[in-house]
């Protein structure tokens, strides 16, 4: 397996969002990351491959097998997942009871990259992309500027922060 190239997989979620200024609803697109790459000048060695665009409420376990798929398919040891938040940790529960050799990390947004300069998944991007180089093999879900072991992790729906379920 290369050791320096970052497989990258696109799920959709809030971070590929646009903004629909007629309806005022959220759609789907493409995806944000290559510009995002570009933008933050990147020098990394990446592999973006998208999977699906869906709002993380509407995956299906189906849905998770492909990612699950992809995952031990992928030529590369560290992995990287944009994904919705709402079932984030569920995903990365399922990635880990497959025991996959690699360090697999989720990321994602509460704010639309679209939205510009109020977006956190740009940072949560960039955080995510420097744990999965440094981290051991495993499963771990990255926000706000913190990463968890998928098995550690809730999101607080009331504060909208990722947070630790036994500190």
């Amino acid at each position: 397996m290369p050791q320096n190239k970052i497989q990258i997989y696109v799920t959709g979620g809030t971070f590929d969002k646009e903004y629909n200024y007629i309806t005022g609803e959220l759609y789907f697109k493409d995806t944000h990351l290559h510009q995002m790459f570009e933008r933050g000048r990147s020098t990394l060695n990446v592999d973006i491959k998208t999977l699906m665009m869906l709002d993380s409420l509407q995956m299906t376990d189906a849905d998770r097998e492909i990612i699950i798929y992809s995952c031990k398919k992928s030529d590369f040891e560290r992995v990287v997942i944009t994904h919705g938040t709402d079932t984030m940790v569920k995903t990365a529960e399922a990635i880990a009871k497959h025991g996959i050799k690699k360090t697999i990390v989720l990321t994602g947004a509460m704010i639309p990259y679209a939205f510009g300069t109020s977006s956190d998944g740009f940072f949560n991007l960039g955080a995510a992309l420097a744990f999965v180089q440094t981290l051991p093999h495993g499963v771990y879900v990255a926000m706000n500027g913190r990463c968890f072991p998928w098995d550690n992790v809730k999101k607080n729906t009331a504060t909208g922060y990722f947070e630790e379920l036994n500190p």
